[in-house]
């Protein structure tokens, strides 16, 4: 469960950074959008131009091990201020269904940004969390 200031600092903050790992064992963390409605945290996979002749590296490490981190900080140059929350657990990847078109849902609503670029048939990360991490919240 979160508590509340952790919470307050998940929907405060904009950007996370999701962290995967290869088959070789090589980490691979990349900055994400992402909206939480507890017991899961989503991401969706955006319009921006990727390359089309294979799956995204993110998702390929998920298929090969879905234990994910996302980590989602806040910076202040007054370092009494700083805080950070980590979230852990195994993920899916959701193409399609009930769950899938309502995080895309929770996440345009989030990302106004993310409307012009019709996610609705994208692939959402669902970070399944079950263990929560924090420092100073």
């Amino acid at each position: 469960m979160l508590s509340p200031t952790q919470a307050q600092l998940l929907e405060t903050e904009r950007v996370g950074h999701l962290g995967t790992v290869d088959e070789a064992g090589r980490p691979h963390v990349v900055p994400v959008c992402y909206a939480v409605a507890w017991p899961a945290l989503y991401i969706t996979i955006d319009g921006k131009p990727k390359r089309q002749d294979r799956p995204l590296r993110r998702l390929r490490n998920i298929a090969g091990n879905p234990q994910i981190m996302v980590t989602v900080d806040h910076y202040d140059e007054d370092w009494s201020r700083l805080a950070w929350v980590m979230l852990s657990g195994p993920a899916d990847i959701l193409a399609d269904g009930v769950e899938h078109d309502a995080a895309q849902a929770l996440l345009v609503a989030r990302y106004p940004q993310l409307r012009a670029m019709h996610i609705a048939d994208l692939p959402v990360i669902a970070l399944r969390i079950s263990e929560v991490r924090s420092w100073q919240v």
